[in-house]
């Protein structure tokens, strides 16, 4: 059983954020990392959203609403954490607030989209900065099987041709991606959650990345830049 503490010479993150598509492990990854380092899990709730097997099962008509209805709580999530106090749990949170425009340019017609973005612009978000951002890859034939095999009822509407537009989008974004340190994790070949030797190499190279961009996969991380 791996035990769980920080490598030596390792400087602990205050706030750390896992992303990545649909299916990917993310939710999981961040109760784990969040019970490591004695912090806070931050979930988003998709399960409450009203709109979202709608817009699963029908796309267009349920796009805006399921849209908005995450961007207010994110938003609200991401207050209730700023005015917090930072110094006190370390918080790992399973969403990065850049996502929800990410999802609303894949999902969104032009009209939609000018209204979200008036929308978003009048919220005026302001979230803070993470330590490190995680962001976990896998190919869309793998999130679909991972999809099935977890049997949540509203996602078994989820087509192929828009998990691949969303892992698109997801590889563009963090391509360009430069406001936090970045850890991409190739999970499509290591299983962080339930192997623990797949979760120890992870763990420690969560805690020694301070900076830069930096590749994960099961044998090695290797620095990009």
């Amino acid at each position: 059983m791996f035990v769980e503490r920080l490598p030596a010479g390792s400087k602990e993150p205050r706030f750390i954020v896992v992303e990545g598509p649909i299916g990917v492990g993310k939710t999981s990854l961040t109760r784990r990392l969040a019970a490591s380092l004695s912090g806070q899990a931050v979930l988003e709730e998709v399960t409450d959203n009203p709109f979202l097997e709608r817009f699963y099962k029908t796309g267009g008509s349920g796009a805006l609403p399921a849209q908005l209805y995450f961007l207010f709580q994110r938003a609200k999530q991401l207050e209730d954490l700023r005015q917090s106090d930072l110094f006190s749990p370390v918080r790992v949170a399973n969403f990065h607030i850049s996502k929800d425009r990410l999802f609303a340019e894949v999902s969104l017609d032009r009209e939609e989209l000018a209204l979200y973005e008036q929308m978003h612009a009048k919220m005026d978000i302001d979230p803070p900065v993470p330590d490190l951002v995680i962001y976990l890859q896998a190919s869309v034939d793998v999130l679909l099987q991972r999809i099935a095999r977890r049997g949540i009822p509203h996602e078994r509407f989820i087509e192929r041709h828009y998990l691949e537009k969303i892992t698109e989008a997801y590889a563009r974004f963090y391509h360009h991606y430069s406001e936090a340190p970045l850890l991409i994790v190739n999970a499509s070949s290591i299983d962080p959650v339930n192997n623990d030797a797949d979760y120890a190499q992870l763990f420690e190279q969560v805690c020694r990345t301070t900076s830069g961009r930096h590749f994960f996969n099961p044998t090695a991380a290797v620095a990009l830049a």
